[in-house]
């Protein structure tokens, strides 16, 4: 749009758009792209905006923008389509997108029922991606199904953060504000380990890439703690 403003900076390249930053996604196909996920109103009310940037040679230039009715508060790339991006929205639905196609979003995936607030997708099986919500559920799905695989229940309040295994194709971790970070495989309805990690909410959880059984949590608490999970 035309309130959207490019600048470069030293070694600092910065784009500036009306809509407040979520989430931004390197793709796994291309160093050169950036998707970016945005909302209105620091995403409590008003629209949302899923931005694919191009970023080389010191400037970012947009490859695509598509607008949402509610604001979007994370976004992942396919694993084995360069060109699809997946949004997760304060309306509860997940919009696949395009970037090469003129007719999107390719599928709305319509099944949580509260701010969908984290989405990731399985960085080895490549079929599959995850989903948490502040309906305090967690939904399993595939690409080609508007119909979620499984749904899992065992959260007891808004889940704010779902990351797969990037060494375990079938193991994903959550982060909920029920202060708890859980474990799981994909064909389990029910957590294979559950921690009451935190004093109150934890808003995000991560993999080390090195480490199968290394997780680290953020929290409200003003505490990052990293578990191994092979001593709980």
């Amino acid at each position: 749009s035309s309130t959207d403003a490019r600048y470069s900076i030293a070694d600092m390249v910065l784009f500036k758009t009306e809509f407040h930053g979520y989430s931004a996604e390197f793709s796994p196909f291309e160093p050169n792209l950036l998707a970016v996920a945005t909302s209105q109103y620091f995403g409590i009310v008003g629209n949302g905006r899923q931005f694919v940037l191009d970023v080389r040679e010191g400037e970012v230039n947009r490859v695509a923008a598509f607008d949402t009715q509610d604001g979007l508060y994370d976004c992942t790339w396919s694993e084995d389509n360069e060109n699809v991006v997946v949004s997760a929205s304060g309306d509860g639905t997940l919009k696949m997108w395009d970037i090469q196609s003129d007719d999107n979003p390719l599928r709305s995936f319509e099944e949580h029922t509260h701010e969908v607030y984290s989405v990731d997708w399985n960085l080895m099986n490549k079929d599959t991606f995850v989903t948490g919500s502040w309906d305090d559920s967690i939904k399993l799905w595939s690409p080609f199904d508007d119909q979620s695989i499984r749904t899992f229940t065992e959260h007891k309040y808004c889940v704010y953060s779902t990351v797969w295994s990037p060494q375990n194709s079938d193991v994903f971790a959550s982060a909920s504000g029920d202060y708890s970070l859980k474990i799981w495989a994909a064909g389990e309805p029910g957590s294979r380990l559950s921690i009451n990690a935190h004093d109150y909410e934890i808003l995000t959880c991560d993999w080390n890439k090195y480490d199968e059984f290394q997780v680290t949590t953020g929290s409200v608490d003003k505490t990052l703690k990293i578990w191994d999970i092979r001593n709980i």
